[in-house]
């Protein structure tokens, strides 16, 4: 029986190898194509893949089955749970394949995408530009169809030059920037606040106005220190909340 093929990750041995394991597999699991097979490589063959122990390869396991997304049966082996509900808990932990698991497991509609002049509040991101590549979408849950999160890009214009709008209604940006556009992403400034809903966030996440939100926004830096992208997120306040765990090492 053919297997699902999981992405690649490269390892921060400063970081807990379990849970970027279990991050990146989580984002290969939600980003999968219909037609991908369910059934996951055993754990030997999962831990040679990320080059982890098969104690790591299995603690990053049970970081999935906990959430739901995979199950596991003796004899048999562990299969994707198609039907699997994707809103969860968003947990930051350094790791670009944390914001990429974050982003992923919703269906996406790109709403509009185009150039704009850089907004004021964005200036400091930009000192170089006078304009940028914006792309606005909005993400729903694959089972209900319910919005959870709209959210707004600003890109340098060379890279949006390099992005395929279909890949951004499959793959988050973060991965469409790395893997696709070939972008030397080195590290992401995440900023979360509690905001109130305005008229455009309630009218897309079908909230009521003034409705509690969390605002997040990512910078996304480059290994110049040169900011790449910025990301304006607006995520419902009753389907998501973020953990922040610090590496004390």
């Amino acid at each position: 029986m053919t297997s699902f093929a999981p992405d690649s990750i490269v390892l921060n041995r400063k970081l807990p190898l379990w849970y970027q394991v279990s991050q990146s597999l989580r984002a290969s699991i939600l980003g999968r194509s219909p037609q991908d097979p369910l059934r996951l490589p055993t754990e030997e063959r999962l831990a040679q893949h990320y080059g982890v122990s098969v104690l790591t390869m299995r603690q990053a396991l049970k970081e999935l089955e906990d959430e739901g997304l995979i199950s596991r049966h003796r004899r048999r082996g562990t299969f994707i749970e198609p039907e699997a509900r994707r809103g969860s808990p968003v947990r930051l932990l350094g790791s670009v394949d944390a914001i990429v698991a974050q982003q992923s497991g919703m269906t996406t509609e790109l709403l509009d995408r185009g150039r704009a002049p850089v907004p004021p509040e964005l200036a400091d991101h930009f000192p170089d530009l006078a304009e940028v590549a914006t792309y606005h979408r909005l993400r729903c849950d694959e089972q209900s169809g319910e919005p959870t999160n709209h959210a707004r890009n600003h890109i340098r214009p060379e890279l949006a030059a390099r992005i395929d709008p279909d890949d951004l209604i499959r793959w988050p940006m973060t991965k469409v920037l790395r893997d696709m556009a070939g972008a030397p992403i080195s590290r992401i400034t995440d900023t979360v606040e509690a905001r109130l809903a305005d008229p455009e966030t309630a009218r897309l996440l079908q909230v009521p106005l003034l409705s509690p939100i969390l605002h997040y926004t990512g910078v996304t830096y480059d290994r110049d220190g040169r900011v790449l992208d910025v990301a304006v997120i607006h995520y419902r306040g009753d389907r998501f909340s973020f953990t922040v765990t610090l590496d004390a090492t």
